[in-house]
């Protein structure tokens, strides 16, 4: 009687190993045997502003950012009178420069002439040193290429005629 005991307890005892073994396995492939719950875990969805600053935080793109969102702002930062006729186009984050093309030389001229105070409420805004210079670029700024390819010291594709 007492040997049946005995082997009956190990039976039951080796049962309970293999059903916890398979537990184990189970919770193994769903992730750990964590479940989600009442209280917040880092598996929890995110709302989509959240994710967006997370990401920005994680990946260093505070400053682009920032920029990027001088951009959609440019209207209240230079006023809607100059925003009507200089707007920015670019900014080298290296050099730190910002890029503003106008529509006419006269307000070219006049961006030139506030772009100081327009460096410092820039930098008030986005941090210290953020923008060291403004580019003001008049109408018809920049060359144009006639190709992917050109020969230096071309002027165009006139210059091989004659």
């Amino acid at each position: 009687m007492d040997l049946a005991r005995v082997a009956l307890r190990a039976a039951k005892e080796q049962a309970r190993a293999r059903g916890n073994a398979a537990l184990q396995k189970k919770q193994a492939r769903r992730g750990g045997g964590l479940r989600s719950g009442a209280r917040a875990d880092g598996r929890d969805p995110l709302p989509l502003g959240s994710a967006i600053n997370r990401l920005i935080t994680e990946r260093g793109w505070e400053k682009p950012a920032a920029v990027g969102g001088v951009m959609g702002r440019w209207p209240q930062i230079v006023g809607p009178e100059v925003a009507l006729h200089c707007a920015p186009q670019k900014y080298d984050e290296d050099a730190r420069v910002l890029t503003v093309l106008c529509d006419s030389t006269a307000w070219a001229t006049q961006l030139r002439l506030l772009a100081p105070q327009l460096v410092a409420r820039l930098n008030d805004d986005l941090g210290q040193g953020t923008v060291k210079m403004i580019k003001v670029l008049g109408p018809g700024g920049g060359g144009h290429r006639y190709g992917p390819l050109r020969a230096p010291g071309s002027t165009g594709p006139g210059d091989t005629y004659g």
